[in-house]
């Protein structure tokens, strides 16, 4: 287990909102693809980065995908921050920092349109 990996009380809360495997081939654990795609959120890598832990990063790209059609991370949020408070600390942890120039341009610079108005 990951260090930011679903606890078994978690899974058992999110588990039974995913929806039922099809029938057909042999296919990557549930658990394994959401901890993946929660490991792709938390960390903001690209797919193509995902451990080989969490299975195919292409596997774990189309459940997500799937899975944001059918409605189904509202409805794993919204019983996680239920059943479990300091799961939303995970969900809403983020910070966006900016480059130190970007506040604005340079001082005494005027900002011309791109088109400008002629009047007659």
């Amino acid at each position: 287990m990951a260090r930011y990996d679903l606890s078994d009380f978690e899974w058992k809360i999110i588990e039974p909102l995913l929806p039922p495997s099809g029938l057909g081939a042999a296919r990557v654990d549930d658990r394994q693809v959401v901890n993946g795609i929660f490991y792709i959120l938390r960390t903001g890598s690209p797919w193509r980065d995902l451990p080989g832990r969490y299975g195919p990063y292409t596997t774990v790209y189309n459940r997500f995908n799937r899975w944001s059609r059918k409605g189904v991370w509202l409805a794993v949020f919204e019983a996680l921050t239920k059943q479990s408070p300091q799961s939303m600390q995970f969900i809403d942890s983020s910070i966006i920092r900016a480059h130190q120039h970007a506040a604005g341009a340079k001082k005494g610079v005027r900002i011309t349109p791109l088109a400008v108005l002629v009047a007659d």
